[in-house]
């Protein structure tokens, strides 16, 4: 059995304050006994999507460009955790490319009725949702949260739990707030010790 979880990194800023409540997040997963494959998109860019429409009919996608690595790992994995900062109340682009690439998923799960997720993984897989803001508002967060909704409905990953801390332009630096740091951790484990329990089953 995997136990494995795809943490998915949305900042290009390696150190930051969502790389290092991300980190924290990992090292809850992996404590509880799992493994991690990160993906650190903005470093590894995608194509977007080209609306081709050929997964309509096939399961992949059309553009040959490496994708389907991301694809494999997503399709193994027993649960997702996505990080990220908000960009203009949504999330940044390369991320965003990345979820419209998994479109395969969607029109395998709605259109061909043939979803890659087996119904008993489906069960088992969760996703975590860490997402940072600079400004003090608690409305920053509205587009994120329902894109990383879609996105855990379409790849079937249930939306279990989420990290959302704004006002960061006041805060500075995330260890400022050690108590988000050790949420991060927390629910990392919480999110890990529910796979553990499921496989073991």
């Amino acid at each position: 059995m995997t136990k494995m979880v795809a943490a998915i990194f949305g900042s290009n800023i390696f150190g930051g304050n969502t790389d290092k409540l991300l980190k924290e997040a990992i090292r809850g997963v992996e404590d509880a006994g799992c493994t991690v494959e990160r993906i650190d998109i903005a470093h590894h860019p995608v194509a977007s999507c080209m609306q081709t429409f050929g997964c309509m009919f096939e399961p992949r996608c059309a553009i040959e460009d490496g994708f389907e690595k991301y694809f494999n790992i997503l399709k193994k994995a027993d649960g997702v955790i996505v990080a990220t900062p908000v960009m203009t109340y949504g999330i940044p682009g390369a991320l965003k490319s990345f979820i419209d690439r998994c479109q395969p998923f969607y029109m395998a799960k709605y259109y061909r009725k043939q979803p890659f997720i087996k119904p008993d993984h489906a069960k088992i897989r969760k996703m975590l949702f860490i997402c940072i803001g600079g400004m003090n508002k608690d409305d920053i967060f509205t587009g994120p949260v329902l894109t990383a909704k879609a996105f855990s409905d379409i790849i079937d990953a249930k939306y279990s739990d989420e990290l959302l801390q704004n006002d960061m332009d006041t805060i500075g630096n995330i260890e400022k707030r050690p108590e988000v740091l050790a949420a991060a951790y927390e629910k990392g484990l919480a999110l890990g010790k529910g796979i553990v329990n499921e496989r073991e089953k």
